[in-house]
């Protein structure tokens, strides 16, 4: 796998648990891709924007591409593993098992995902108060972060759910956790998703404001009291439990962990970028701008003093360059957007008898498609009549209005492959725009 040609180094594993799948890489002393793997994970929808998992199946997940690739590699070269995940919340009890965070009492399902647009009530009530803490969110709270999630369990799901809890994990803390024993937090996830600052800690008066002073009351033993930088090395490494699940060496270090759109924009952000003839080569790190795509879009800037815009996550100070404020925008699931548009139109199965025939993704035999179809104009002129406003799943930036909804304008009787090509060519040109109005609205 290596090739006979590799040097002896040292080895490094990467764990990146996205929405739909886990991807584990190794990496040689000089970042090089040595192996990589991936394993689908499982998803609930039990009603209308109510999105669970389990840390069980993702952990199992995590084990199986581990063990894939450090295959045929002599071990007592990895010198050290990281996660980073979606900001999903976790819940255990107080012995650190699954509690349910539904309604049917299934425990298995103890992960509230990211895109869980259940807690509206609560973030509207949230915002409400007007506390000082939502400055650093934009100026209003996304349903998505863990505050309004939190509140909903409280309030529906007391006494199977809240009274029996004893952590609420960030996902990439909850396996950095089950990696080390080690119950801090990554300064990364609580600052940007649970309202802590990196200068002065928990406000005491924002959880009791919104109805959840037992946090304050236990000294928030059960959301974090011992935060750490990301990247810092946990407790002791991995543990002998741990290593066996994994396939790795007990005792190798392991970092504190970052947010999957984070990891990205930490890559993006500290590249180095000498000899590629790139306009920010020689530039301060506080020119680029870090664009993340996957199920949702990102747009990560760092500064050197905070700036506040409103509708745009942050500033958020150290949550993923040290020393730095950290400005987020973006849209949600805009890459689910596109498999919904896709998949859900009449001419889908055509398309994938297609795609498979000539051995391509769907999506890139759509790509071949629009060339065929463009005739002498421009690829980007088909979609002249047909257009569409992206925010299915409300806006996330720069407008943060979750209420809003998604229109398709345009739309004629057929509904062919042409069709088909030239509405996802729209709903792609439509996710364009709204990454540029979040970029403007950023700088």
């Amino acid at each position: 796998m290596l090739g006979e040609a590799q040097e002896p180094g040292s080895y490094y594993v990467g764990v990146d648990v996205g929405t739909g799948s886990v991807r584990a890489a190794l990496v040689d002393q000089r970042g090089s891709l040595l192996a990589f793997a991936d394993q689908p994970i499982n998803k609930w929808e039990p009603q209308f924007n109510h999105h669970e998992q389990s840390s069980e199946d993702i952990w199992t997940a995590c084990c199986v591409v581990t063990k894939k690739v450090v295959q045929g590699i002599d071990l007592n070269r990895i010198r050290g593993l990281g996660f980073d995940a979606t900001c999903s919340l976790v819940v255990l009890d107080k012995q650190f098992r699954p509690l349910p965070v539904n309604c049917e009492g299934d425990f298995h399902r103890n992960i509230i995902m990211w895109l869980d647009h259940r807690a509206v009530s609560q973030v509207h009530r949230i915002n409400e108060t007007k506390h000082s803490v939502l400055q650093y969110v934009g100026g209003v709270m996304s349903v998505e972060m863990q505050a309004p999630k939190l509140l909903w369990l409280k309030e529906n799901l007391r006494e199977t759910c809240w009274d029996k809890a004893g952590h609420f994990f960030d996902l990439p803390d909850f396996l950095s956790w089950k990696a080390t024993g080690v119950t801090a937090r990554s300064l990364c996830s609580l600052v940007c998703k649970w309202t802590y600052s990196a200068e002065r800690g928990w406000d005491d008066s924002f959880w009791k404001m919104i109805g959840l002073e037992d946090f304050v009351a236990d000294n928030y033993s059960k959301i974090g009291n011992q935060v750490l930088p990301p990247g810092a090395s946990l407790g002791n490494g991995l543990t002998p439990e741990a290593a066996k699940d994994l396939g790795l060496p007990a005792g190798i270090a392991v970092a504190a962990s970052l947010i999957d759109a984070h990891a990205g924009g930490l890559g993006v952000i500290g590249a180095d970028v000498r000899g590629h003839g790139l306009a920010c080569e020689g530039q301060p790190v506080t020119s680029r701008l870090a664009v993340i795509c996957g199920t949702s879009s990102c747009h990560m800037g760092i500064s050197k003093d905070p700036i506040f815009v409103p509708g745009v996550w942050g500033p958020y100070f150290s949550a993923m360059v040290p020393g730095f404020w950290l400005n987020e925008g973006g849209q949600s699931v805009t890459g689910k957007l596109i498999d919904h548009m896709v998949q859900g139109h009449a001419a889908f199965p055509e398309l994938q008898a297609k795609a498979t025939a000539r051995c391509q993704s769907v999506y890139a035999y759509l790509n071949s498609h629009l060339d065929l179809i463009k005739k002498a104009q421009p690829v980007g002129f088909l979609t002249v009549d047909l257009h569409v406003w992206p925010d299915f799943h409300g806006n996330r930036s720069p407008l943060a209005d979750l209420t809003l909804k998604g229109m398709v304008t345009g739309l004629k009787l057929s509904q062919d492959l042409d069709d088909l090509a030239i509405l996802y060519l729209a709903t792609v040109q439509a996710i364009a725009v709204r990454h540029f109005n979040a970029i403007l609205k950023k700088t």
